[in-house]
């Protein structure tokens, strides 16, 4: 029985709107959440009969578990084709002056992709998810002989691709759809449609789940988040945006971030909407000087520079989150030891926008307590709802209503209107408000600044002062 949420969701979002239980089924389970609503959308509209048979057949035979790459291979050589669902991503070898592809469940960097794909889709070199027909290729192996190319590209070409794309995106129709929904029902509506049972968590605990999504939803927003393990930080930013990129401990180089200089290819910040740092304590850098140095410019303006790359801008937010065991909800001066060395660096922390206090909120257990029931938005519709508005500027409203209060820095000043604008276009994307709701909003984005304000006071007291930030609604 569908609540009168549920149906209001329905009646706006028609098609669009998913119901969020079965994308808990186990077929989909190994796929990325914006993957599996799509597909389960897909075959749930055109056969409502048999939409789990067609699904269930399709994930089974197009996505593989990686441990089946022999098999897989053996297939494309029998019968010179396979179908393959992955996430394929293409780049440039100059050298080969081919276009080269990258397979992740075949674990395989250097297949081909035809020409007219790249035409098309030009958000292969980012990254594209989808159905790939690939041929496979051996005279490959001779051409490569004969041109003497030292390297043979492996036998498989890319030629045709169904890309996972989510419905014609008509920004204008999401943001009048807001005009039907109270703000506390379309906050519950975006619990659930990143996947989370709104009816566990309280007022506040709601509106901290959804700053996660500020920096995927406004430009070049830094971003830490502290909290325990379970409360979903990592979930939701592998599964609910194409347009991420995430580093989960392990050696991360200045060519994989910003610029590879031998294959003259950017980086993930020059690709993707946010990276983010998980369990910031176990990240290293390869020289880590250089890498640091480059980010800590970076977080300031959005430019790089890297070898012969020269001044190259990006759009990218940085995420940085980590693992902590506190209790109470106060940021004390024991959140310092949970920091990794480059985060203790004032000159680092200062370019942080904002420090979400995840402790607060509740550890995801049980799935019939703790995650979605109902309907919400399909993630891929989701995901490039968010990719959209980026381009959407909300800086004039900002000045309209806003009057910031308190020792102000230039930086605390960015940080506090990039917060604002991120949580103003989640919530009121129609930018129709009144001004307890602006209010409750404007001090969620300046709590978070006065969390980082805290820590660099902590750390270097005469450089940091303790102050107070405040900021007042005009109306």
């Amino acid at each position: 029985m569908t609540s009168t949420l549920d149906d209001k969701v329905r009646n706006v979002f028609g098609d669009i709107a998913v119901d969020k239980r079965l994308a808990r089924l186990d077929v989909v389970s190994r796929l990325p959440r914006f993957i599996s609503e799509y597909l389960i959308s897909k075959y749930y509209n055109s056969d409502p009969h048999k939409w789990l048979e067609k699904l269930t057949w399709v994930v089974n035979e197009f996505f593989p578990d990686p441990k089946d790459r022999d098999r897989v291979l053996s297939k494309a050589v029998e019968k010179r084709w396979i179908n393959l669902i992955d996430e394929f991503e293409a780049y440039v070898d100059l050298k080969l002056g081919l276009y080269l592809l990258r397979i992740p469940n075949l674990q395989i960097n250097d297949a081909l992709v035809d020409k007219s794909l790249i035409r098309k889709y030009e958000r292969l070199f980012s990254g594209v998810w989808g159905i790939g027909f690939l041929r496979y290729r051996p005279e490959i192996i001779e051409i490569s002989k004969a041109n003497k190319w030292g390297k043979t590209p492996t036998p498989l070409e890319l030629e045709m691709l169904e890309p996972f794309q989510a419905y014609n995106i008509d920004i204008k129709t999401f943001r009048d759809a807001r005009y039907s929904f109270s703000t506390s029902e379309w906050i519950e509506m975006l619990v659930k449609s990143i996947g989370l049972n709104p009816n566990i968590y309280t007022e506040r605990q709601r509106l901290l789940l959804l700053a996660r999504l500020v920096p995927l939803i406004e430009n070049n927003v830094n971003i830490l988040e502290l909290g325990p393990r379970a409360t979903g930080k990592t979930y939701l930013y592998r599964n609910v945006s194409y347009y991420t990129r995430i580093f989960a401990g392990g050696t991360i180089s200045a060519a994989r971030l910003f610029y590879d200089a031998k294959l003259r290819i950017l980086g993930d910040v020059g690709q993707k909407d946010v990276v983010i740092f998980d369990e910031i304590s176990r990240i290293k850098f390869a020289n880590s000087d250089e890498v640091i140095a480059k980010l800590k410019d970076y977080m300031v303006d959005g430019f790089f520079e890297r070898a012969h790359l020269k001044r190259a801008h990006s759009t990218c937010s940085i995420v940085f989150i980590g693992n902590v065991d506190l209790e109470g909800y106060k940021v004390s001066d024991d959140i310092i030891s949970y920091l990794p060395d480059f985060l203790r660096d004032t000159a680092m922390l200062d370019r942080i926008h904002g420090l979400i206090p995840g402790w607060e909120l509740l550890k995801i257990q049980k799935s019939e307590d703790h995650l979605a029931h109902g309907y919400g938005l399909a993630l891929d519709y989701l995901s490039e709802i968010l990719h959209k508005m980026r381009d959407i500027s909300f800086e004039a409203l900002i000045e309209q209503h806003f009057g910031l209060e308190g020792s102000y820095t230039i930086r605390d000043e960015k940080a506090v209107k990039k917060l604002l604008a991120g949580l103003l276009k989640l919530i009121f994307p129609h930018e129709s408000f009144d001004k307890k709701e602006l209010e409750d909003i404007a001090n969620i984005a300046v709590e978070f600044r006065q969390n980082v304000a805290n820590l660099l006071s902590t750390l270097s007291p005469t450089e940091f002062p303790r102050k107070r930030l405040s900021i007042k609604v005009r109306g």
